[in-house]
């Protein structure tokens, strides 16, 4: 037996990781911010990639939006506005043609149908009739382009010893129905 005596040194190194492993060096620490394992900053960092492409995304988007809503607006109003002042002129032409077609065709009960309630208060039927008959006779007309902003009509007419004259229809729309009635003729 050997007498004891001081210990000789491993022959290699003893490692301090675990199992065996060589030791992590740890990262060095950045004022604020807690070191070591499982330690966590005391709030979470806002993310930083792609943070301005998100905004201008964001940005872009209710832009186009509101450009639809707004411009799909507007555009309807526009086309509502188009489509009244279309209706106005057909519906001024329509009734011009009716009560010339009614002169022609001398049937003055036809024609005095299409007039107004005011002209109607003012010139009763018989009266109308009488009056119209009375008149040079319309043997053509020409019916004119309708102005939906002060609601006249030009027709030329043909008289039946030919001679021509210009004549202006006023129209006024029907409280009750909101076609349009002839209102006066000058």
């Amino acid at each position: 037996m050997t007498a004891p005596g001081p210990a000789s040194p491993p022959p290699h190194p003893v490692l301090s990781g675990a199992g065996g492993a060589p030791p992590v060096p740890e990262p060095p620490s950045e004022p604020g911010v807690p070191a070591g394992p499982g330690a966590a900053p005391p709030f979470a960092a806002p993310p930083t990639e792609g943070g301005r492409r998100r905004l201008w995304l964001g940005l872009g988007v209710g832009a186009l939006a509101v450009l639809l809503c707004c411009g799909g607006g507007g555009a309807a109003i526009v086309g509502l506005a188009v489509s009244n002042v279309q209706a106005i002129e057909e519906q001024g032409r329509t009734v011009t043609d009716d009560y010339y077609q009614a002169l022609v065709a001398k049937d003055w009960s036809k024609a005095y149908d299409r007039l107004c309630d005011d002209a109607q208060r003012r010139e009763s039927r018989p009266d109308f009739e009488q009056r119209v008959a009375a008149e040079p006779q319309i043997s053509g007309y020409r019916v004119g382009k309708v102005d939906a902003q002060t609601l006249t009509v030009p027709v030329d007419v043909t008289l039946s010893g030919g001679k021509q004259e210009a004549q202006q229809v006023t129209l006024a729309p029907d409280p009750q129905t909101g076609g349009m009635e002839v209102c006066g003729v000058s």
